[in-house]
């Protein structure tokens, strides 16, 4: 009977539809104004959207051919156990990930716990002491800082204390790479150049494979020997072709992000040349035992499942954060990437310019949640991390990025990094919970 008041007293002309935003509206669950700044963000993202359905369209049939020339069957989403010898499952979906990302091999396991797991795993794979690791993009992501052994005092088990040596070379004003820069810093010593294809816990844009590619083949012409590395976190299935399709020789990331689809329960991957990923997974398992063990004793449907649906989830995220985008600057704060702009990743990026703010942001958010939507995020220290990070999105699984999230370090410029969504529906919703409660607590422009 409320829900039928509301409606009958609701003056909204966006509550004459039947739509989401009305039905929120309807549930005084979204202010009259939000309500009308909704239906006009939408208005503006619908042509976007139609050019991102599709991409979607052809990366769900190349997906689709993948499965048939890789001849998967039912008896590949079964259990196996112990050792996993001559696990035909397994090697399945190694060459069946190596065909998506158009690489020469692949090695996709359930024991990477991360995806920093899978990077840490590529980069102890192939670089010795002595060597040099030079980033391309900067200061990496944060959790990376320990992986690598930055600070005064190097974290044990660090790249650092094995004697390999980093170096970094800062992008662009712009944000893109400095190539010229980026090529007087190759030294003798220089084994790996790392490109950070996301933008990380940064307002800079994400990564093109284009500029990417473009580097690769730069350094490639000076330095054959340079292994070109890429942590493609957040990127796979966004654009037309992947990293290692145009020139990169490596590169690793999540399957609770982009390509799980929202089904992989844990997991990673790494592909690219057949001799790196093989030294990689040297690294994972040992030596003499590399890719040819790990059984899965919960089976690997979700696995193969969650990359057949990875097209369709990626472009609902995409979706969802071309909405996002066009609302919060359509409320008066800073995007990246703006709602028309060109994407080579899932984040969105939105200034709040408070850590309240920030903390009102996530909190709306959470309460759009369908697990563990009653509880409050606070900031709190996170392992791996620099600064107290507040995170929000009751996932069905812990962590799961391609669901819907957002995170955030508790620092200036005091930014949201809004990710993910199984359905652009869902991830409407949770923008405009967080769009709420920030006018709620009077923290709008």
């Amino acid at each position: 009977m409320e829900a039928t008041k509301k409606q009958e007293d609701c003056a909204n002309p966006v509550c004459a539809d039947n739509g989401l935003i009305a039905s929120l509206c309807h549930r005084g669950r979204l202010a009259p104004e939000l309500a009308i700044l909704a239906e006009e963000a939408d208005a503006d993202a619908a042509p976007v959207i139609a050019q991102l359905a599709a991409r979607r369209e052809r990366h769900q049939l190349r997906l689709l051919e993948a499965f048939h020339d890789c001849r998967v069957s039912d008896y590949h989403l079964g259990v196996t156990t112990g050792y996993g010898y001559g696990d035909s499952a397994r090697e399945t979906l190694d060459q069946l990930m190596a065909a998506v990302l158009s690489a020469e091999s692949a090695l996709v396991r359930e024991q990477f716990v991360s995806g920093t797991h899978a990077i840490a795993t590529a980069l102890f794979g192939v670089l010795r002491p002595g060597d040099e690791l030079l980033s391309a993009t900067g200061t990496p992501y944060d959790t990376l800082w320990e992986v690598i052994g930055l600070g005064e005092e190097p974290a044990e088990g660090s790249l650092r204390e094995f004697g390999v040596s980093y170096e970094q070379v800062e992008l662009t004003a712009d944000g893109g790479i400095d190539l010229p820069a980026l090529l007087q810093g190759l030294r003798p010593a220089t084994k790996l150049v790392l490109f950070q294809r996301s933008r990380g816990y940064s307002l800079r844009p994400s990564l093109t494979s284009k500029a990417i590619g473009e580097a690769c083949a730069a350094i490639h012409r000076v330095r054959p020997d340079v292994i070109c590395f890429v942590d493609n976190c957040y990127g796979e299935l966004v654009e037309a072709e992947e990293p290692t399709a145009l020139g990169a020789d490596l590169m690793a990331g999540s399957l609770i992000k982009n390509l799980g689809g929202g089904l992989a329960p844990t997991g990673g991957y790494i592909a690219g040349r057949e001799d790196l990923v093989r030294r990689a997974a040297t690294r994972l398992t040992a030596p003499g035992i590399g890719a040819h063990v790990g059984s899965s004793p919960g089976g690997r449907r979700l696995y193969f499942q969650g990359l057949f649906l990875a097209p369709q989830v990626v472009f609902e995220a995409l979706a969802g954060a071309v909405f996002a985008a066009r609302l919060f600057e359509r409320l008066g704060f800073a995007v990246t990437p703006r709602y028309d702009a060109q994407r080579s990743d899932i984040i969105q990026a939105i200034t709040l310019g408070s850590a309240e703010r920030v903390v009102a942001f996530c909190q709306g958010l959470q309460k759009a949640c369908p697990v563990d939507g009653h509880v409050i995020p606070q900031p709190a220290p996170m392992p791996g991390y620099a600064d107290p990070v507040i995170m929000a999105g009751g996932t069905f699984i812990q962590g799961a990025t391609s669901e819907l999230s957002v995170d955030a370090p508790m620092r200036d410029p005091y930014a949201v990094y809004f990710q993910g969504g199984l359905s652009q529906t869902f991830v409407r919703i949770g923008a405009l919970s967080a769009a709420q409660t920030l006018l709620e607590r009077g923290l709008l422009p």
